[in-house]
């Protein structure tokens, strides 16, 4: 078991560095927001990049913070039952959701992203404004690694479960 709690930690130590990180996107995003507003209506200037980049972090936010909120908790789920629900039940709960929901799904999406990100690399992918980011390439490449970084999350959340079913109480 002890196996098995360390691979636990191992993924969720790495989510955790990843979503902190992400924390600073959040705030970069709220400074260039700012400031393409100002360019905007105060100097009457317009920048699509900047306005691109703005996208482009909040895509990486969202996309990339999803295992960081299932770690934490912070995703949807209806809790009308599952409240009141023990430990143990919780935990049958959070595997089988895992098993037969969280990780076909994350398969799905990146197995039918690959091509899709594959082209967009083949032709270096651009904006399709004048002065846009000449990187679209990279902002699709946000959906296998959404993908692969919510389904590492998702076997953390399985292991933990199966430990919690197994009977083992370790924080």
């Amino acid at each position: 078991m002890t196996r098995v709690r360390r691979l636990v930690q191992l993924i969720d130590a790495f989510t955790g560095t990843c979503g902190h990180a992400l924390a600073w996107l959040v705030a970069a995003m709220a400074l260039l927001t700012a400031a393409v507003v100002l360019m905007r209506y105060g100097l009457e200037l317009g920048s699509i990049a900047a306005q691109e980049a703005v996208t482009y972090l909040h895509a990486s936010v969202f996309m990339l913070g999803a295992a960081y909120a299932l770690k934490n908790g912070a995703h949807v789920r209806v809790d009308i039952f599952y409240q009141r629900f023990s430990p143990r039940a919780r935990a049958w709960v959070d595997s089988l959701g895992g098993i037969v929901f969280l990780l076909p799904l994350c398969a799905v999406i990146g197995l039918s992203s690959v091509d899709f990100v594959a082209q967009a690399w083949a032709v270096h992918e651009t904006s399709a404004d004048a002065g846009g980011i000449p990187a679209v390439f990279l902002l699709k490449t946000l959906l296998p690694l959404m993908a692969a970084n919510l389904a590492l999350q998702g076997v953390a959340e399985i292991l933990r479960n199966a430990l919690t079913l197994a009977g083992d109480t370790t924080p």
